[in-house]
């Protein structure tokens, strides 16, 4: 190529610029730590969960329950929206199903208010005729309470009379213990101790108008000679005993509206049915409430049928 000749007047040539672009290849977006922190965030994870676990295992069943009403708020909004409750057609709507906590005879207000004794007030949760028969129930149980504490025969046996307020009435047990039993091994015949202690709960119940039950419970064991005498015969024999014990001590016999056996059916202590305090005898004032005494009798398990007196021999109960 010919080289033409620059002139002394004309400028010289503008210089060549070549620019080369390297296009690289695609390639994935480098992610750098970000997986550190997913692993830190799933380490953080398990040591909090292998935390809680160990907290609940070393937690308390009293302590748990606290825990589990802490978290519930929906308890209260529940208790505070049932049946009974303040508003606008008394918290309920025409067309809502019955929010009742409790049974449908009973009001979500009347159980959650404690019955009130002022001079004047009202009485809520009770009617007059059922507050006055707990009154009277509660002032029995201190009487009876003071004589066995006043008497020297029967203060060492104070622990063996338990006192519970049922649906049905006022029920006393008199339980066996593991040291002393209130009738003599495998017989119907009541210890001279026991027999005292029963001359005290008939003097302090034979002033109350209520119906009496007496049943006869024992514990689990088998009887000793089963062909002439069971648990049946047993617990059924020992509660007429009382009774005879309770009608010569001013019981009158027309109070006595049933007098039962229920062997091992209706254990004092469940989760031991050869447990001492199994055997037992219970005394039960029905309450005065319509029915009360046919509620009591159609809730009570029935024994087998059997014939003839219930022999007294001796057997290992």
């Amino acid at each position: 190529m010919a080289t033409v000749a620059r002139g002394r007047n004309e400028p010289p040539p503008a210089p060549i610029i070549v620019v080369k672009k390297i296009v690289e290849a695609p390639h994935e977006a480098h992610h750098g730590g970000a997986w550190k922190i997913a692993y830190a965030d799933f380490v953080t994870a398990m040591m909090a969960f292998f935390l809680l676990m160990w907290l609940v295992g070393a937690t308390d069943e009293n302590k748990k329950r606290g825990l589990a009403d802490y978290f519930s708020p929906t308890l209260i909004e529940y208790k505070a929206g049932s049946a009974g409750s303040d508003g606008i057609l008394n918290g309920d709507s025409i067309i809502a199903a019955e929010n009742y906590p409790h049974k449908a005879a009973q009001t979500g207000r009347a159980t959650l208010v404690l019955p009130r004794d002022a001079s004047g007030g009202i009485r809520e949760g009770a009617g007059t005729g059922q507050w006055q028969e707990i009154q009277r129930f509660a002032r029995l149980k201190q009487e009876l309470e003071r004589r066995i504490q006043q008497n020297p025969e029967t203060r060492a046996l104070a622990q063996q009379i338990s006192f519970t307020q049922t649906e049905h009435g006022l029920r006393i047990d008199l339980v066996d213990r593991a040291d002393f039993s209130m009738f003599e091994v495998g017989t119907d015949r009541l210890r001279p101790e026991a027999l005292q202690l029963i001359r005290e709960v008939a003097a302090a119940i034979r002033g109350v108008p209520n119906q009496i039950i007496v049943r006869g419970h024992t514990d689990s064991r088998p009887y000793g000679r089963g062909q002439v005498m069971n648990n049946w015969l047993l617990s059924t024999a020992r509660a007429e005993t009382t009774r005879t014990s309770l009608e010569r001590s001013g019981v009158l016999i027309g109070r006595f509206s049933r007098i039962e056996g229920v062997a091992d059916r209706e254990p004092f202590v469940p989760q031991d049915r050869m447990d001492p305090r199994n055997r037992r005898i219970s005394i039960t004032l029905v309450g005065s409430g319509p029915a009360r005494a046919e509620q009591v009798a159609s809730a009570a398990p029935q024994p087998p049928a059997t014939s003839g007196p219930a022999p007294s021999s001796p057997g290992a109960h």
